[in-house]
């Protein structure tokens, strides 16, 4: 969105805002002293906050709104190791190819684009490469899948969407490697990630009937040749089957491919990747391009014959069908001791946060319900005062101490209701909404705020409409959870294959659709630290009632 637009529009509310925060990190201050001149506003930082974490044994990760693949090296939670599963189907207009007369294969090229931001500067285009972690190089393997991913569920007599989750890389490899047998079809090796695009030679045809090549520009990604044979046998040789009369039949007959990564040395890098067609322009779609040359016999001519016309074709396969990343995980036992022994009754002084088969952080606010009357106690008390919530933080700092910082740490977290699955209604009400992905939603779900050496500090959550909800409105004080987010714009949410349990009354069924994607981590301080000035602690700033 353009300034000049945005800034008429809520013009008012931007000059309430700098007159209230010459800056982020004086907000609370100049905020409490301009609101107490002039609305007697209180402030309050007593109510009890529990939080503690928990790990997700498994995670569905099909249909995501992005794919992770290779090695990603975490200074605290270890080493990751993201695959990924996917279906092809034939391009719009490639189902029940004719592919001529005296067909060559000339070439199969496969195609993965990385995100990446553009900047054009004298019709020059330089790249930016995007969700790019680690820069040591991988082995990606390619194998043929015979494992079918189904589109719909026949334990729920087919009326559901199938699940795929993050933890059946075993039973995916059961059957790809069956009996120590594979049919492997490409190894890149030693690849790492560049941010340099792709010139590739396009041939068109003018109003004249003429070939006209012009040469077109990728943006950075995977670009290699495969083997023909394989394409040659699997595809060319198929012309006029059933097997390419339709995608159905072409998915149960190529059941897709398969990507392993593996590397020599405990680094390597990890990238995220658009498999969707999600910007409608073709030239960038991930796929697969058999090049082919053929001829169009007429009367009695045979192939081999001199004078023959040739001509060119090109069959495209696509990747958007049903993809499913699988995860390997070595996380430090230290870690998933303190998870698996989490202090759920009082909450805990460190807590963890991870994206994609990763951990979530539970909070519960105002304490226990002492006197059974299913409302803890702290929030009867605060609904009889009857408080007008001005604004309302949780503020989560960054343990230092064990978070190497920098690029290493995650720029977003999000907090959703546990109990509903659904994000809070202060992210419905955030100015930022339209703002790049990274600056978006930063009113309720602000960015890491970082020192001057570049370290993240803390990372600051506004509450104010969830909890003027809870108090004024009796909505329900539900358990929030807390993950790192790769976009925060992302929507939906993902179930987990295991429901986590922590305590009664409490349940995690899934978790938001963003988090899936995200490889990193970071550690907060807790409720229950020491560290009185970094504790977790739920700020309330309030007027009371006349």
């Amino acid at each position: 969105m353009k300034l000049n637009y945005f800034l008429p529009r809520i013009g008012v509310i931007l000059l309430v805002i700098v007159t209230l925060a010459s800056c982020e990190e004086d907000f609370t201050n100049i905020a409490t002293d301009i609101i107490d001149q002039n609305f007697n506003t209180e402030f309050d930082d007593s109510r009890t906050v529990r939080a503690y974490s928990k790990k997700i044994a498994s995670v569905q990760s099909n249909n995501l709104p992005a794919y992770q693949l290779g090695i990603y090296n975490d200074p605290v939670y270890g080493k990751t190791t993201a695959n990924l599963l996917s279906q092809v189907v034939l391009g719009t207009g490639d189902t029940n190819p004719d592919f001529g007369d005296c067909t060559v294969l000339d070439s199969v090229v496969l195609y993965l684009p990385f995100f990446n931001e553009e900047t054009v500067v004298d019709t020059v285009s330089t790249f930016t490469l995007d969700s790019i972690f680690g820069d040591s190089p991988i082995d990606i393997a390619i194998y043929e899948s015979n494992y079918f991913l189904r589109d719909l569920d026949p334990d729920l007599g087919f009326e559901e969407v199938q699940r795929y989750y993050s933890d059946q890389g075993p039973l995916f490899e059961s059957q790809i490697f069956n009996m120590g047998f594979s049919n492997l079809i490409y190894t890149i090796e030693d690849f790492t990630p560049s941010a340099e695009p792709h010139q590739i030679l396009v041939s068109t045809t003018n109003e004249a009937g003429e070939t006209v090549e012009t040469i077109q520009q990728l943006p950075p990604g995977i670009r290699v040749q495969l083997p023909i044979e394989f394409f040659e046998e699997k595809i060319i040789q198929n012309e006029g089957s059933i097997s390419l009369l339709n995608n159905n039949n072409f998915r149960e007959f190529f059941r897709g491919l398969y990507f392993k990564v593996t590397s020599t040395s405990e680094e390597g890098n990890l990238f995220l990747f658009d498999l969707d067609d999600s910007d409608n322009d073709p030239l960038n779609d991930a796929r697969i391009n058999l090049y082919y040359s053929f001829n169009s016999l007429q009367g009695e001519e045979m192939c081999g014959d001199e004078g023959l016309d040739e001509f060119e074709g090109d069959l495209e396969l696509l990747f958007n069908a049903i993809s499913v990343n699988v995860f390997e995980d070595d996380v430090p036992f230290q870690i998933t001791n303190a998870l698996e022994n989490a202090n759920t009754s009082e909450g805990e002084e460190t807590l963890y946060v991870r994206g994609g088969e990763g951990i979530v952080t539970v909070i519960e606010l105002f304490g226990d319900d002492l006197d059974g009357n299913g409302v803890a106690d702290e929030l009867d008390d605060l609904r009889d005062k009857a408080w007008l919530i001005n604004e309302a933080n949780l503020i989560f700092y960054v343990d230092q101490n064990t978070i190497n910082g920098g690029s290493a740490e995650p720029e977003r977290l999000v907090i959703y209701d546990t109990k509903n699955n659904r994000l809070l209604a202060d992210f419905n009400t955030d100015l930022t909404s339209n703002l790049s992905p990274v600056d978006a939603f930063t009113d309720h779900l602000g960015r890491l705020e970082r020192g001057s050496d570049g370290n993240g500090e803390f990372y600051k959550i506004r509450i104010t409409s969830h909890l003027s909800n809870i108090i004024n409105n009796d909505s329900l004080n539900v358990p929030l959870g807390l993950i790192v987010s790769q976009n925060v714009t992302v929507p939906g949410f993902r179930e987990l294959r295991d429901s986590i349990v922590p305590r009664e009354g409490v349940i995690i069924t899934e978790v938001p659709s963003t988090s899936v994607i995200a490889p990193q981590g970071t550690v907060l301080f807790g409720n229950s630290t020491t560290n009185m000035e970094k504790r977790l602690k739920l700020q309330i700033y309030y007027t009371e009632p006349q």
